[in-house]
This record gives structure tokens, sequence and C-alpha cells, in this order.
């Protein structure tokens, strides 16, 4: 069986067995379990930590797992990202208390509080900045309150916490992370059950980002109608009964659905639907 790591708490764990669901897959139903087998589709899921998955993977005791990029990079385990999964963006930051520093060149000598010592670490060496970073675990906030260190560096996703700290983001984001499926670095890249369940994966997050249209337009208003929804490879076009007239179906994007039923209705296509994709192969 395909062995896959699935986080079992925080910010990854709900949207990653949603997605996982949508792409077919049986999905823990109690928070306490931490192995599922679902036999169907031959595939053994294990709920682990998140901070742990990629050190998981990287023994080569569980095959791929779902985590986030930010904790892949920090663990420095043995394995990389082979696709990014599109929920749980964040922007990693470093903040501090107005006046104390503009960005990472001030911050020689300073001590920097974070959660992600292998992250940060990396990042100094890489400028050439000498600075401490301690490791906290939790919300790190409160360490340059309390004295611990004058720089905190951070996931930020509004700000409204460092702002509410009295704290702001100074340098530019050190790392723009989201969920991502990792595997053990130079581990085989054409393994069957991999590549079936990256193309499931793959399914949902088109299926996620694309409607289908389907709408009647004049025959003589067809390519002005297909330039607005030429699909993936050309639109389904059909003859209506009604001499004259054709029936076009093809997937359009989601957040562009709504402007182009606009611009059909006033090209003069009639009947315009969209319909969600709940699956699909490409």
């Amino acid at each position: 069986m395909l062995r896959i790591a699935v986080p079992n708490k925080g910010s990854l764990s709900g949207p990653a067995s949603a997605m996982l669901h949508e792409a077919g897959y049986q999905q823990r139903k109690e928070s306490k379990e931490l192995v599922l087998v679902d036999p169907e589709n031959e595939v053994e899921f294990f709920y682990l930590r998140p901070r742990d998955i990629a050190i998981y993977v990287s023994s080569g005791k569980l095959d791929i797992g779902v985590t986030g990029r930010d904790l892949l990079l920090d663990s420095g385990a043995n394995a990389e990202e082979i696709l990014q999964l599109g929920f749980a963006r964040s922007t990693f930051r470093y903040a501090t208390k107005p006046g104390t520093a503009s960005g990472p060149a001030d911050f020689g000598g300073m001590t920097i509080a974070t959660s992600y010592e292998g992250i940060v670490a990396k990042h100094l060496a890489d400028q050439g900045i000498d600075a401490s970073v301690v490791h906290l675990d939790g919300a790190v906030e409160t360490a340059i309150e309390l004295g611990v260190a004058q720089i905190i560096a951070d996931v930020v996703e509004t700000g409204t916490s460092l702002r509410n700290a009295g704290l702001e983001v100074v340098g530019e984001p050190i790392l723009k992370s989201e969920a991502v499926v990792i595997r053990r670095t130079g581990a085989p890249g054409d393994d069957p059950k991999v590549q079936q369940f990256l193309r499931r994966l793959q399914g949902v997050l088109v299926a996620r980002s694309y409607v289908m249209m389907d709408y009647d337009c004049r025959a003589e208003h067809l390519e002005q109608a297909v330039a607005l929804t030429p699909g993936l490879e050309s639109p389904t076009v059909s003859p209506l009964h009604n001499e004259g007239w054709v029936a076009v179906r093809a997937m359009v994007p989601a957040r562009e659905a709504q402007r182009i039923m606009d611009d059909l209705y006033a090209l003069g296509a009639r009947a315009i639907l969209t319909t969600e994709i709940h699956a699909c192969r490409l």
C-alpha cells in the first residue's frame, strides 16, 4: 500500500483531509484515529504532527506526505516538494518594535526569537548577518516585551496580532509558504501509485478552479463566443433544433465566470449556465 502522512491538527489538517476526501480517499471520522487504511484505493494514511511529517518521509518509512513548505524547510529533512496544494498560504517575516531596525542588515548583534530556527538561521547565514537565534514554541510576540529578543520571525497572515503587540513588519518576506505534497529526495519519480495520487489531487485543484459553462448562441456569433470561452482544448459545439443556433460547452476559470457570462449575454448568447466540477482528469 501507498503510505501517506497527513497533518493530524492545526490549520493544515482540515483542508488536507477535505482535499483527500474530494479526491476519493477515505478519511478518519474521529481526531483520535492515528492510522486509517483505505483498502479500495490501496492507501494507508498516518495522521502525524505537521512538524514531524518531513522527518518521517525523509526516513523512507512513509512514501509521501502533506505538510507546509515552511515546516519542510525548517526541518532540514532530506525531502522535497512535488505538488503545491494552494491552501494554508502564509508569509514568513521579521517583525520588531518601531525604530529598532529597518531590515536584516540592521540585525547584527541582535537576538531573533522564532519557532522556525532552521529557516531563520539559514536566511541570516545566506545574507552574512551575525545575529543570534533563540527557539520558542507557540506565540513569539511576547519575546520582545519580555526582553528575550529584539526581533521575532513568524508566520504573518493579516498582521493583526503583530499590531496588537505593538510590532511592525520589517524587511522583505523570508518565505512564502503553502501546503505541499512531499517525498524523500531522490525517490523514484515514476512510482505509478504516487503518480495516481498526484493526478487525483491535481484533478481536485482544477475542479476547484474551473466551472463548466453552457450557453446557446447564433451561429454567426460563434467565433466571437468561442474567443470568450476557448476551453482547455477547445469547446464542444452542437447544432440546435432551431436553425442558425448552436449550443456551446466549455470549462472557464471560476473567478472569471460572471464577467464571461456578461460578455456572452451582450453578444447575444442566451440560456447561459454554470455548474461546478467535482472531479476531472486533464
